[in-house]
């Protein structure tokens, strides 16, 4: 049977707050935020108060009617025009002292955090591990590379279990490429909130360089409607994809702490939760990769991840990403056996055979109008690869033939190959022993 994800496949949405006790947060906590929200925002209307905190209307207007039993707040005694019947409010002079003194202490307003409790939920009803991807959806996502199909034997149970996963082989093969697709196969939608809260402390996770909001349902009616039956703290998203090479650092997989605003940025894999998370590159790290995946031994067995407060206090958070590790060494040469029995699948990403590289190079060809000649071809396959021994690699198709089209840009005539154009854009793809200055 081809199960078909669509945008709501196996993802509960939160549900909103009703009352102030659903929100599981200091009401201490969520008055400031309050009080610094009017006061950074300058607004007095219940309706953009609610739209500023991220809370349904009836729950505003309960910290509303706190804030005003402890003269915190003040009804302005009129009423809005633009607003209906609304009734304004403003800030005390005791309620702007409060606000200045919160501020101090934390710079943070705006979206009301999220429990972390109550985030914990949330990511097992969207878990990544809920989802399973055909062969036809995987086939479908990498439809743009030429693969063998026993590569797609291993892939499709890895990408489905939702584990770790370290693609190894030479370089210019397609890891990466097959990295992006295995995302792309990922079609449904998950609830990522704008700030969890912790020991009091404000953890920032939404983050629009990493997550791509999901476009609202404009063709439905009813798509306003259907919006705000969910908690309006989360932004609906695409599963997130947080890719990084050889500049990633230890430190990068902590939270962030900012000083002056007194508040947290999420590590990087806190905002992959539910998505993927690729380590592309592995190796060419400042860190040892040993060092690498020692730091993830624990998200990878326990499904949960261990992060520290400036206070030094250490707390769990989930751990529900793909994790998919690529590298150009041999496994052996880089980790332990201890560290290789943490990831569940290990994936050798081979170079095409010469057929495989044939459709590749016709398929790059056409895609770049570029037209085929037999005697180029030949001069190719019998001349020049001999000369590597016949190691043939997914990037070269693309590589020569960008070569050729320059040459042809250059010299003024139209796309072609020959077995000169050739030998020219092969000289460009590499350097021969001989030419090393020592």
């Amino acid at each position: 049977m081809n199960m078909q994800l669509t945008p709501h496949t196996g993802v509960q949405p939160p549900p909103p707050p009703v009352t102030i006790q659903d929100m599981r947060l200091s009401v201490v906590m969520m008055r400031d935020i309050l009080l610094k929200t009017i006061f950074r925002k300058n607004i007095d209307m219940v309706s953009e108060i609610a739209t500023a905190i991220c809370l349904p209307r009836t729950v505003t207007q309960e910290l509303v009617d706190l804030a005003r039993e402890q003269r915190l707040l003040e009804a302005t005694g009129t009423m809005s025009a633009t607003a209906g019947s609304e009734m304004g409010y403003q800030l005390t002079d005791a309620g702007k002292a409060r606000a200045l003194d919160a501020l101090a202490q934390s710079e943070y307003f705006g979206p009301m955090p999220v429990p972390l409790a109550v985030y914990a939920e949330q990511v097992k009803r969207q878990s990544i591990r809920n989802i399973q991807i055909t062969r036809e959806q995987l086939t479908g996502a990498m439809g743009h590379l030429v693969l063998p199909p026993t590569l797609l034997d291993q892939l499709g149970p890895a990408v489905s279990a939702g584990r770790s996963i370290l693609m190894y082989g030479p370089p210019g093969n397609g890891k990466s490429s097959i990295s992006n697709g295995i995302r792309d196969a990922m079609g449904d939608k998950i609830y990522v909130p704008m700030a969890i809260e912790y020991a009091g402390q404000v953890i920032t996770v939404y983050d629009p360089i990493v997550h791509s909001k999901a476009e609202a349902e404009s063709d439905d009616p009813n798509s306003l409607r259907r919006r705000r039956t969910f908690d309006a703290r989360y932004v609906r998203c695409e599963r997130p994809t947080v890719i990084t090479g050889g500049e990633l650092t230890l430190d990068m997989l902590d939270l962030v702490y900012n000083p002056t605003a007194r508040t947290y940025q999420a590590s990087l894999q806190l905002k992959s939760t539910g998505g993927i998370f690729i380590v592309d590159d592995l190796g060419r790290q400042a860190e040892p990769p040993q060092n690498l995946v020692n730091r993830w031994i624990v998200p990878l067995e326990e499904s949960k991840d261990i992060l520290a407060l400036q206070s030094g206090e250490k707390f769990e958070v989930p751990f529900d990403t793909l994790a998919i590790f690529s590298t150009n060494f041999h496994p052996n040469k880089i980790f332990d056996q201890a560290a290789l029995r943490r990831i569940f699948y290990k994936i050798k990403i081979d170079g095409p055979n010469q057929a495989d590289f044939l459709k590749i190079f016709a398929m790059v060809a056409r895609k770049k109008k570029m037209p085929l000649n037999e005697p180029a071809l030949v001069h190719l396959l019998k001349k020049k690869y001999p000369e590597i021994n016949n190691v043939y690699a997914n990037y070269q198709p693309v590589f020569l033939i960008d070569q050729m089209i320059s040459i042809c840009q250059f010299e003024g005539i139209p796309n072609q190959m020959s077995p000169e154009l050739i030998d020219r854009a092969w000289a460009n793809m590499f350097v021969e022993d001989s030419e090393i200055v020592r």
